[in-house]
């Protein structure tokens, strides 16, 4: 349904259609309704037969069923035909969904025969002898050389008692007034309507005019209803509270100020389908009222008295308690288990809440002093109001802490630090740069109950302190400096290897276990990771080299800010690519199958055991398909497979487990 509709409908719930309701039609009526072709024009995006359609089945819904309601319609059928009118509901008590059905079932296209259709209702109704009401609800004037002012005015001279109202829907000034003496001659009433709310209104006013208002019903008797309550409670306590009976489920009970005004509300509950409830009392002492007040109307129908006593409450707390310390406190008794026990500077308003722990059902328990030396109270606290009714005095003193830690430390190695003493478990240890500001905290660890533990240096060289900081308040009670140094660090590797093969890769020495040693390409940025392998506590290790061929560097890297310590070169050449490490090894590019080739070389190793091998490309370096030992001179021949593929000839010192030079050939 269109906004219009539902506006309509929201509406007609609190206007007329709940008029007609309360109040008894005096005669039986007929509506005129207007089927001319100008009701297709439109009002804010809506036909006006759409929203007259809207308005009629709102007001079908709630017709009085003891009055007959008939429907004329007129312009309905056909064009320019001033004949075209036609009953389609003779009067009679209303059958709501067949009314809406023919009422939906207009379709305007015609003239505007007003006065025919007038005398048409009249007629119906039997007017001459019968009380007879027509509503005619149209957008335009006569359009068939008739006089509806001068029909109206017969019509009401010989009728028994003949109204007419009359709704002007969407019309000019000059329409208007051509339509009001329709109304006037009638003793009816006449209401324009310029859109769909106004027309909902002009036909709430009409129906106003057709109803007798029934007699006033006398007002209802309220029941009193008697309220228990004990005579006197305990300021913020919540006590018990009945009635004997529940008028409304929605019905509330109360406690407010003796003589507060009607309607007053403070702590309250609902009555629901009780008879017991508990209130909580109010924070401020003195003569107070438990009400049962009616939802409807806030109207008191049932009062208790009571008086509300203060009872002061017995706070036990250590005279002196050390900054940032927790420490015991306890009390005498439990008003509320909402109030609140709190640790406030000596002298805070009324309501300040710092570091506070709820009273529960104890009557002990532990707080956390602020890290501000000074003398403070630790206070019993009403959660109704906010209210102090207990106190103790506590001196809040400042207990340096000693810390111990090197003098000097490498970045981003780990190194002991301890301390003396630890006020609280959850104050921690921290390595900020010289000078930073209080609360600052980098790399740190928690006191928990130890004395000592481990920092991880920053990876920046320069003076620092470790600093022992305070949870409550990131308050610095203990420091030591350290200065943090770089560390020399060596890293080296082959220099040249194939994409894809596993390279050797030696370092001086590991700073940090989670240090890593990673293959990036040359120039890549700071903290680039690429393959990579955690140091631990090795100084030498295994990565493979990239697929792509290029220039790479290995690098040393600390875990503590990505920060590269030491790097070597490294260049990946092609995976077939030959390499020689001082053998000066040579072998034909190809060769057919089972063909003899000649190998030479230059050079050669130092061990006893030197062999020229012969292995499939992907084999590892000491295996080999077969192996000749070289007794002497410059050269060797081999036989190559049958099978066609890839094959390496390789110089192998094998005592010295060293491969000093290598060749691919290719069988084909």
């Amino acid at each position: 349904m269109k906004l219009v509709a539902s506006k309509l409908a929201a509406a007609a719930t609190a206007g007329f259609i709940a008029c007609a309701t309360m109040a008894q039609a005096a005669d039986d009526v007929v509506i005129v309704y207007d089927g001319s072709g100008s009701m297709w024009g439109q009002i804010d995006g809506t036909s006006k037969v759409e929203i007259a359609r809207d308005v009629l089945a709102d007001l079908v819904q709630s017709w009085d069923a003891e009055t007959n309601l008939g429907l004329v319609a007129y312009g309905h059928r056909s064009q320019g035909d001033c004949t075209d009118i036609e009953t389609l509901i003779t009067p009679a008590p209303v059958d709501r969904s067949s009314f809406i059905d023919t009422v939906n079932t207009i379709m305007p296209v015609g003239k505007t025969p007003i006065s025919a259709s007038i005398q048409h209702a009249a007629d119906l109704l039997a007017y001459r002898d019968n009380p007879a009401t027509v509503v005619l609800i149209s957008d335009g004037v006569e359009t068939c050389n008739a006089d509806p002012c001068a029909l109206s005015a017969q019509l009401a001279k010989q009728g028994v008692k003949f109204t007419a109202h009359v709704v002007g829907f969407d019309l000019d000034d000059a329409a208007q007034a051509s339509l009001s003496c329709i109304a006037d001659n009638t003793g009816g009433m006449f209401v324009p309507a310029g859109n769909a709310d106004e027309l909902h209104n002009a036909l709430a006013q009409v129906q106003d005019a057709m109803v007798v208002e029934p007699e006033p019903t006398p007002e209802p008797v309220i029941p009193e209803v008697i309220l228990t309550a004990p005579a006197q409670v305990t300021t913020g306590a919540v006590f018990d509270v009945a009635w004997d009976q529940t008028i409304d489920s929605s019905d509330f009970i109360t406690i407010v100020p003796a003589g507060a005004d009607e309607g007053t509300r403070h702590n309250h509950i609902r009555a629901r389908d009780d008879l017991s409830g508990k209130l909580t009392a109010p924070a401020t002492p003195g003569l107070y009222e438990v009400r049962y007040v009616l939802d409807e109307g806030d109207r008191t129908i049932g009062v208790a008295s009571v008086e509300l006593v203060e009872a002061g409450v017995t706070v036990t707390a250590p005279a002196q308690v050390t900054t940032g310390a927790v420490f015991d406190v306890s009390w005498d008794k439990t008003i509320d288990s909402s109030d609140f026990i709190t640790i406030v500077p000596a002298g805070s308003d009324e309501g300040t809440r710092h570091n506070h722990i709820r009273a529960r059902d104890d009557l002990s328990g532990k707080l956390t002093a602020p890290a501000t030396p000074g003398l403070y109270e630790v206070r019993y606290v009403l959660d109704e109001g906010d209210r102090t009714i207990g106190m103790a005095s506590v001196e809040l003193v400042e207990a340096g802490v000693t810390v111990t830690a090197p003098a000097q430390v490498t970045t981003g190695a780990t190194f002991d630090v301890a301390w003396d003493k630890t006020i609280n478990s959850s104050d921690f240890i921290t390595i900020v740069p010289a000078g930073a500001d209080e609360g600052t905290r980098h790399n740190h660890i928690r006191a928990r109950d130890d004395l000592s533990g481990k920092l991880t240096a920053p990876a920046t060289p320069g003076l620092y302190e470790v600093r022992y900081v305070l949870d409550e308040g990131d308050r610095t009670i203990g420091m030591a400096s350290v200065e943090l140094i770089e560390p020399e660090m060596g890293i080296s590797g082959p220099g040249i290897v194939r994409a894809g093969t596993q390279v050797d890769i030696q370092w001086s020495s590991a700073i940090n276990g989670s240090d890593y040693v990673t293959i990036v390409p040359a120039g890549a940025d700071e903290g680039t990771r690429h393959t990579h392998l955690r140091v631990r506590d090795m100084t030498e290790g295994r990565l493979k080299a990239p697929d792509e061929t290029g220039l790479y560097e290995i690098r040393y890297v600390l875990d503590q800010g990505n920060k590269t310590l030491a790097s070597a070169p490294l260049e990946v050449v092609d995976a077939d690519a030959p390499l020689d490490d001082g053998a000066g090894l040579s072998a034909p590019e190809t060769a057919a199958p089972s063909e003899v080739i000649t190998v030479t070389w230059t050079g050669g190793g130092e061990g006893a055991d030197q062999r020229i091998a012969l292995a499939l490309k992907e084999q590892p370096d000491f295996s080999w398909v077969s192996a000749q030992k070289i007794e002497a001179g410059q050269s060797m021949e081999l036989k190559m497979p049958d099978e066609p593929g890839l094959y390496e000839v390789r110089y192998l010192d094998v005592s010295n487990r060293a491969l000093l030079g290598r060749s691919v050939v290719e069988v084909k």
